[in-house]
């Protein structure tokens, strides 16, 4: 770990309440209509940091919380976080790290840097996706394509705002929820929405 990543670690309480107090990055959206996909989540794959790929059909019968992160980001912390909640719902959640570089370039490492230090600092055991552009692009990643395009995923438009957007999809491969960054996978709001979506 960095000298600026023990900084961002222990100043993430911090930055987090300051985040809440100013409203920013704070966005949560449901889809309150049930609008199911107009293309199956099950019909993709994620190519993963280790070279092999992991087809999402899967995971038909879990819930998939999908998140882009990054090592050097105030939201860094969020790996403890998203791994606490993996073993809590290990039987009914599967969460997949997307790394990413698309804000202030603050996913630098190789997919080797990255799986070792989500590792050896966070304890990570769920699967980190390869590397990968997750904001709308000609290169954005499939599933994030699918995440932001509604005529794809039936209502949602939403692209990341930052590192460690949160998405939600249900048991049927529906896209329930959108989180934002300052939404802390630890929240009330997520764990309900695991719990009940």
């Amino acid at each position: 770990m960095t000298g600026r990543q023990r900084v961002l670690k222990i100043v993430y309480p911090v930055w987090i309440a300051l985040t809440k107090l100013m409203g920013r990055n704070t966005k949560i959206l449901a889809n309150a209509k049930n609008i199911k996909p107009a293309q199956s989540i099950y019909d993709l794959s994620v190519s993963l940091n280790n070279g092999n790929s992991l087809p999402l059909q899967s995971f038909r019968g879990k819930k998939l919380l999908l998140v882009n992160t990054a090592s050097n980001c105030g939201y860094t912390n969020q790996y403890e976080d998203l791994q606490k909640l993996y073993q809590q719902f290990n039987n009914q959640l599967q969460i997949i790290a997307f790394p990413a570089n698309d804000f202030k370039e603050q996913e630098k490492g190789s997919d080797t840097d990255i799986a070792q230090f989500c590792q050896v600092n966070f304890g990570v055991t769920f699967p980190l996706a390869k590397k990968s552009v997750v904001i709308p692009s000609g290169d954005q990643n499939n599933v994030f394509q699918w995440l932001t395009d509604k005529s794809k995923n039936g209502w949602n438009e939403q692209s990341p705002s930052w590192n460690f957007s949160k998405y939600l999809v249900n048991e049927q491969g529906t896209l329930t929820h959108y989180f934002d960054p300052s939404v802390s996978p630890l929240s009330s709001a997520v764990i309900n929405a695991v719990l009940t979506a």
